[in-house]
């Protein structure tokens, strides 16, 4: 809204609206829905230029709703409530100042935001929740905890910090170790490529507008926002056989994607990243076999974190490349899979599928019950067509003809898609077309670590912690088993500070709960002389006032084994 004088609300101002408010409520007042002409709508708003923008640029046909509250008219789609005595309890959260259409060459004008609840209870629980999501916010525990930090010499490109690093490489150890169980080849793929790779792939039509383009040597060079085109290449690079299919490439490059610095946020939203990248090159046939392997993938990676997630369905769009019978088999093939594991336990979205393929969306929900999309699953048909990817059958193969790379057309409707039709692409006897997957489990790690910061608190399971133990020596004269004790434990590849300052004993161990420490290990004459470690437990309130005097071999093995379990309960 535009005030008087430019005049700005203060939260001063705040007191006297919710009390208007208030009244407006008692009194009960019906929204009427109205549909009025664009001719009159011009004549009742004239007053106000910003409404006549609306008018003029956005109604569509002749008329357009507008909605009666008391003695204000306003223009509004709605739906609206029936009256407000609907509202039992509203806050006002924040106002701020916004130009008009985000133009700093239009007026500045004025925005409120407030909530409004059925119940006062639901305010109240709702307050709660802020306050606690607030506690958790990534970027106050990320400054508090020494993870990362950002600087507008590289916008939307996190700092990762060592105790970040620790965590970021917790968790490729973790996928990797992973990879190794269920038959994965890691690879690594260039950062820039010639955009003629993106033309090839389809890509360029669609998503030039969010990559990062130079000029190099007179050729035009793009950083990859997706790893894809660059795994269909190096599938191509030599013959493949059907023998080493499923062939499950995985990928950590370093992605680009040039996301506007108004939708930058901390690290849920940032313009270099990283993925647990995979495409995964098959054959129809095991094409059923390859998803209920990925489910069971989700399930052990997202149950170490303590998350319940939701499946999803994206079916045939639209605007759609290849066969209709093509897409028919797909969306079978995945809707097996989906039964197989979740029975009916599973939801579908028609039409919201990518261009090129349906795709299965998993959802994960945190310790606040916010949902967020981290994995996908996604059939492809139309990269190794627009790639000519194939690999030599059980027939009798004839040698592969070199082909001419040819630009492929975006999407069409109806699927009438010339790139997926044309005769000149189809493999010849003893050749096949593979199918590929596009997955990711966590998806961005940057994101994923966000979420994590915030899920847990900033109180990281052990086994990802960037600080596992924090040793204080109760007295200078056992400084030297204190630098023992850390080497030990570091040989044992722990993550191990120690505190030697000149701070009081209760002030290190308190800093040392401050800073989240799984355990802290308080060492004395006694402890040196019988080679014990008296642990305090960061969960444990009743180790807080006095630990638990254990051994120091006891201590490392329990240690270790609560590293190699992956453990959330911090318990020894």
């Amino acid at each position: 809204m535009a005030l008087p004088d430019n005049r700005v609300v203060k939260e001063s101002d705040w007191p006297s609206l919710d009390s208007r408010s208030a009244r407006i409520f008692k009194e009960k007042q019906s929204f009427d829905r109205l549909e009025v002409s664009k001719e009159n709508l011009r004549k009742m708003f004239s007053y106000s230029k910003y409404k006549m923008h609306y008018i003029n640029n956005l109604v569509e046909g002749e008329s357009s709703t507008v909605y009666r509250c008391g003695t204000l008219v306003d223009l509004c789609r709605g739906p609206h409530i029936q009256n407000t005595g609907k509202i039992k309890a509203m806050k006002i959260m924040q106002n701020s100042s916004a130009y008009f259409l985000g133009d700093q060459s239009n007026d500045s004008l004025q925005r409120i935001r407030g909530v409004a609840f059925p119940d006062k209870k639901s305010l109240q629980e709702h307050l709660k929740f802020l306050e606690e999501a607030e506690k958790r916010n990534h970027l106050k525990i990320g400054k508090e905890q020494e993870l990362f930090f950002f600087d507008e010499v590289s916008p939307g490109c996190p700092f990762l910090l060592p105790n970040g690093t620790k965590i970021f490489n917790a968790l490729q150890k973790l996928l990797r170790t992973e990879y190794r169980r269920r038959g994965y080849q890691e690879v690594q793929s260039p950062n820039m490529y010639d955009v003629g790779l993106w033309r090839t792939s389809g890509h360029w039509n669609h998503y030039k507008d969010d990559m990062f383009k130079l000029a190099v040597e007179k050729r035009e060079w793009a950083l990859k926002p997706m790893n894809c085109p660059g795994h269909c290449i190096m599938f191509n690079h030599r013959e493949r056989s059907y023998r080493e299919l499923p062939l499950r490439m995985a990928d950590f490059g370093v992605l680009h994607r040039n996301e506007a610095s108004g939708a930058l946020h901390g690290l849920t939203r940032v313009r270099k990243f990283q993925q647990d990248d995979t495409h995964i090159f098959c054959t129809e046939d095991q094409i059923t076999q390859e998803i209920e392997g990925l489910f069971d993938f989700l399930r052990a990676i997202y149950g170490l974190f303590g998350f319940s997630f939701k499946l999803k369905l994206s079916t045939r769009p639209e605007k759609y490349l290849g066969k209709l019978e093509t897409w028919d088999f797909a969306e079978a093939q995945l809707k097996e899979a989906l039964s197989r594991f979740k029975g009916s336990d599973w939801e579908i979205d028609e039409g919201d599928g990518a261009f090129y393929g349906p795709k299965i969306d998993i959802t994960i929900q945190d310790a606040l019950k916010r949902e967020f999309q981290c994995a996908t699953i996604q059939l492809d048909y139309q990269l190794p067509q627009n790639f000519k990817l194939e690999y030599m059958t059980n027939e009798i193969a004839k040698p592969k003809a070199p082909e001419p790379k040819k630009e492929e057309s975006g999407p069409r409707e109806g699927g009438d898609s010339k790139a997926a039709d044309s005769d000149d692409g189809v493999p010849g006897p003893g050749r096949a077309r593979p199918v590929m997957i596009h997955r990711a489990i966590i998806g961005s790690f940057e994101r994923f670590f966000g979420i994590l910061i915030e899920h847990f608190g900033g109180k990281w399971p052990f086994w990802l912690s960037p600080r596992q133990i924090l040793i204080v020596p109760v007295m200078p004269a056992v400084y030297d088993y204190v630098e023992e004790l850390q080497g030990i434990l570091r040989g044992d590849k722990l993550n191990v500070d120690i505190d030697v300052s000149g701070n009081t004993l209760q002030k290190k161990i308190r800093n040392g709960q401050l800073a989240q420490y799984n355990f802290i290990f308080v060492v004395g004459a006694q402890e040196k002389e019988t080679r014990t470690v008296n642990i305090r437990n960061r969960d444990d309130p009743s180790s807080q006032a006095k630990g638990s005097l254990v051994p120091l071999n006891e201590a490392r093995e329990k240690l270790r084994a609560l590293r190699k379990e992956r453990r959330l309960v911090n318990a020894l």
